[in-house]
């Protein structure tokens, strides 16, 4: 199973990158087929109808592809005044608008429909970016994404990795493994019906 993981977050320290390369290493461990992807390694402006009619930008055309082509996906998820961050919702926002005058693209929904999608945040505070998720879900099901039900917030992420950024409690890491699971077994159900 083809497994997409990435952070909605750019920040050199930020803790949910280190709860994606967590995350990406117990799927490979796993044996999923894992692309981790770094949001800051695309040139992706703010969204504006007015720059997308010059075209749309030649970044975002390849995280349309790579979202196309991975039917699982985990996302971890910062939270920012308890919610998601600018950066994810400007990265959907992109990713979900069609492409004028290109036929294979005329579908906004074409990288987001039907994918399984599970949510993990990592956050100091005692909630661990839950809020963030529970604003993000509706988003991700708007775009018609299968929404796993599992989900997993950090709490205390400020001391919940080692020096290697591995993470530092056993049931944290059940907590990442359980999503894991949960997406692979429901994308490879729902993946030819998401075809």
């Amino acid at each position: 199973m083809k497994l997409l993981v990435f952070a909605g977050s750019t920040r050199q320290n930020s803790f949910n990158r280190k709860l994606a390369r967590v995350t990406a290493a117990m799927a490979t461990a796993s044996g999923a087929n894992v692309t981790h992807i770094e949001i800051a390694d695309f040139d992706v402006p703010m969204y504006n109808a007015d720059l997308e009619a010059q075209g749309t930008p030649a970044d975002v055309m390849r995280l349309k592809q790579l979202m196309h082509d991975h039917p699982a996906w985990i996302i971890c998820t910062p939270e920012y005044n308890a919610s998601y961050p600018a950066l994810l919702k400007n990265t959907l926002d992109w990713v979900s608008s069609p492409v004028k005058g290109n036929p294979e693209w005329t579908d906004g929904f074409k990288s987001t429909r039907g994918k399984v999608v599970g949510v993990l945040s990592a956050s100091p505070g005692a909630l661990g970016g839950l809020r963030s998720q529970s604003h993000l879900a509706p988003l991700l099901i708007n775009l018609e994404c299968w929404l796993a039900p599992r989900a997993f917030a950090l709490g205390g992420a400020g001391t919940a990795f080692d020096d290697s950024g591995t993470l530092v409690q056993p049931a944290h890491r059940d907590r990442v493994r359980a999503v894991v699971d949960q997406v692979l077994w429901a994308a490879e159900r729902l993946q030819p019906a998401a075809g």
